[in-house]
């Protein structure tokens, strides 16, 4: 049969041209079967269901099979007569399933609707992520919509981490994973021989039901919970992070050249004379960015040259694969999970000084005002003159240190007119109202066994600012680029606060006499002027907090809304393709522009989801990691006191910040005295009933560490005294709050405001 012979009410198909692209006899399209369903709005069998679309006998096995795949996606779903209904005709719902600690769950619904609240008895059925048709069947105590399990669509978990335990002879793997709520049972196995508190990988072969839990078998055995680095080896494997290269990978890399040829070089831009320098930090070891500033007229110019990544990793690559897979470096405490192989990362594509690198080249002419007038993007070879470090800089720049080699004396001019050049952006950034929040990120120090031995503050200097405003000049270049030739790329977009938190945060400011301006519609210049305002305030830790919060997260999308923080009309991420996916996707955008190509690796929409899933994945793995191990370094301080400040309020507590060794712990809710206690989630407060003592984010308080639990992950405080300072009557000013450093956990959740910020330990800020 021909597509001439198909009847009309096939050809009536709204994408029946898309199917017969792919199909020699096309089938009716999903959405075609779903629209008919919709029309009929009854249940129908597959006979009728055939008769209806006009289906011939020997298309019914494949049209089954066409039912079938959408059964699995959940688009439709069989009654129990077997006939075809539509699942929101059916009060049914699919989402995905995310777990809770204390054993309920919740489904996070596809069409982005209310969630579901699970009890723990239907929760027996999941495992957290699994993908599930729910059906409403009523409202909570606390007026959430509950649900019942009708189907699970997909498991998410096939293999878990966890410890072993050994009860009565029985062994079961408590997953490492807290909303895994459920313990594994492992299959007897004469062959692997494991000890009550290890750390192993368990396979599931047998999912859970609501009569049976699940069962797994041990794959592998990690070590003992407290051996240096098994932190890591956990992290990486309940968060998913791949962390082994492929025999494919392996092999590409292998085959790739030691050094830059000569060959390489044709039809690239030579930039060898020019006196290119990197700057990072003193443990940085792959360095994908070298910067030139010289004077020009009344205005500068600027080179930023980035590591041609690119010209070695290239699309239908196992190198390209896994680089997408991982979408970036993780940098943990000691370690570092790379992106791609270290032949690349730490050798072809580090721009080590005095030796030929290929480069992709931003080459843009500022004006004295800090305006950019002009930009060129153009391939070239280049040797980078030195590597330098933030803290040699800032002390040449301040005149703490003079220069102890010939190089760095001939390589002063550079650096004075770099800085010269910084101070002239940074202006133009103050006057374009971007939104800068002052934070301290921490550094751990080790001892010979692994284990942390102090914890310090980390504190930015005019180096690492003059090297970010570099960095935000050639993205701002390369987005504009690739708008103006209307190359689809992945923005780098950070959207303005909703409405909800914009409300919140207003009545918030109200209590302090303060106001943000904008009315509905609230700018990064709004934002900032608030914060010069409020900078000199004993309570601006408190306000800034409060307004950082209302902020969004900032993500990978090929929809360009702007980042609200930077004030950017336009910005994309174009400086980090050694450690960046997007960034790479970039370059390459940008040479199939200058090569008068179009570039398109597949779905933007979702490539941007994913490398936004990976950054959060990757923020997640290295928290986790941080925590565990300040948990240990408390475990020897039980009984000790120490000075605070609350950084977060939650509705079983607060979390105070350490002033001195930057770790933070929970003081339980029924710690805090006498009396019922309220959460108000505006207000950033906890308020008692009876008493009216108010426990408030930025509030100092002074307490005494009683726990240390390296299970649980947990770091617990009581209250050492009782604080003057935070018993208020109803209606009080503002809070009197001593400014403290942050721990980094706290400098953490700051990140999912306007959350390109970069770890101080070596690397540029995420913006």
């Amino acid at each position: 049969m021909s597509i001439k012979k198909l009847s009309k009410r096939r050809k009536n198909d709204p994408y029946f041209s898309r199917e017969a692209e792919k199909y020699e006899i096309p089938l009716p399209s999903r959405e075609y079967i779903l629209q008919i369903l919709g029309e009929e709005a009854r249940p129908i069998d597959f006979e009728e269901l055939c008769d209806l679309l006009d289906i011939r006998v020997f298309e019914y096995e494949m049209f089954q099979r066409r039912l079938g795949a959408m059964e699995r996606g959940a688009q439709l779903m069989r009654n129990r007569r077997g006939a075809y209904i539509l699942p929101e005709r059916a009060s049914l719902i699919v989402g995905r399933i995310e777990g809770h600690a204390d054993g309920y769950g919740f489904l996070i619904p596809d069409d982005g609707s209310e969630d579901l609240y699970l009890d723990a008895k239907q929760m027996t059925k999941v495992l957290h992520r699994d993908r599930a048709l729910v059906r409403v069947v009523g409202v909570d105590r606390k007026g959430r919509r509950e649900g019942a399990i009708v189907e699970v669509l997909e498991r998410a978990n096939s293999r878990v981490v966890g410890r072993v335990m050994i009860e009565h002879g029985i062994v079961v793997v408590v997953p490492e994973n807290r909303r895994i709520n459920q313990d594994i049972l492992v299959a007897p196995d004469k062959k692997t021989k494991v000890k009550a508190g290890q750390v192993v990988m368990v396979e599931i072969v047998e999912q859970p039901d609501r009569h049976a839990s699940p069962i797994g078998r041990i794959v592998e055995v990690l070590g003992n919970y407290a051996d240096p680095g098994m932190e890591i080896e956990i992290a990486l494997r309940k968060h998913e992070l791949p962390f082994e290269f492929s025999r494919q990978v392996v092999e590409e890399t292998k085959a790739l050249p030691s050094r830059v040829g000569k060959a390489e070089c044709d039809g690239r831009r030579d930039l060898r004379e020019l006196p290119l320098v990197t700057i990072d930090g003193e443990t940085a070891r792959d360095f994908d960015d070298a910067v030139f500033a010289e004077k020009k007229g009344r205005g500068w110019r600027l080179v930023v040259a980035i590591a041609d990544v690119s010209h070695y990793v290239r699309p239908g690559m196992a190198l390209d694969r896994e680089a997408m897979d991982r979408g970036n470096s993780v940098y943990f405490p000691r370690r570092v999970i790379p992106m791609l192989p270290e032949k690349l990362s730490n050798g072809l594509c580090s721009l080590n000084p005095d030796v030929d690198r290929l480069a992709m080249v931003c080459d843009m002419q500022i004006s004295n005002r800090g305006d950019i007038k002009a930009y060129e993007f153009y391939p070239a070879v280049f040797r980078s003159k030195a590597r330098l470090t933030y803290n040699q800089v800032w002390g040449w720049i301040s005149g703490e240190l003079v220069p102890e080699t010939d190089i760095h004396a001939l390589l002063q001019p550079q650096i004075e007119s770099l800085y010269a050049l910084f101070k002239v952006l940074l202006n133009a950034r103050h006057k374009r109202g971007a939104i800068d929040f002052e934070t301290i990120e921490t550094m751990m120090l080790f001892n010979d066994h692994g284990k942390i031995e102090n914890i310090v503050p980390v504190y930015r200097n005019d180096a690492h600012r003059l090297i970010e405003e570099c960095m935000l000049a050639a993205n701002v270049c390369a987005s504009a680029f690739l708008e103006k030739h209307k190359q689809p790329c992945l923005y780098r977009v950070h959207e303005g606060p909703t409405p909800e938190k914009l409300d919140n945060l207003r009545s918030f400011l109200k209590e302090f006499g303060l106001g943000l301006g904008g009315g509905e519609n609230p700018t990064a210049r709004d934002y900032a002027a608030l914060l010069e305002q409020i900078k000199t305030r004993p309570d601006a830790e408190l306000l800034q907090t409060a307004m950082l919060r209302s902020l969004r997260q900032a993500m990978y999308s090929p929809d360009n809304v702007g980042h609200f923080g930077l004030s950017y009309e336009h910005y994309t991420h174009f400086t980090s393709p050694i450690r960046r996916y997007p960034d790479l996707l970039v370059h390459r955008s940008i040479k199939a522009v200058l090569e008068g190509v179009r570039y398109t690796p597949g779905a933007w929409d979702e490539i941007g989801l994913h490398c936004s899933m990976t950054e959060r994945r990757a923020d997640e793995a290295t928290r986790d990691v941080s925590n565990w191990l300040k948990c240990y370094y408390m475990q020897d301080r039980i009984g000790e006191e120490f000075e605070g400040s609350i950084s977060a309020v939650v509705p079983f507590g607060v979390f105070v910040a350490l002033d001195s060794v930057y770790v933070e712990g929970l003081v339980h809710v029924s710690e805090l005295g006498e009396d019922y206690f309220q959460y108000d989630n505006v207000r950033h407060q906890m308020l008692g009933e009876r008493s009216g003592k108010r426990f408030r984010l930025g509030d100092r308080l002074r307490v005494k560490l009683v726990r240390a639990d390296l299970e649980s992950g947990r770091i617990d405080f009581v209250l050492a005294k009782a604080v003057e300072s935070i018993v208020r009557g109803k209606g009080s000013g503002s809070s009197p709050t001593v400014k403290a450093g942050k721990s980094e956990k706290t400098v953490q959740k700051a990140k999912h405001g306007n959350a390109d910020s970069k770890p101080a330990s070596g690397k540029k800020r995420r913006r």
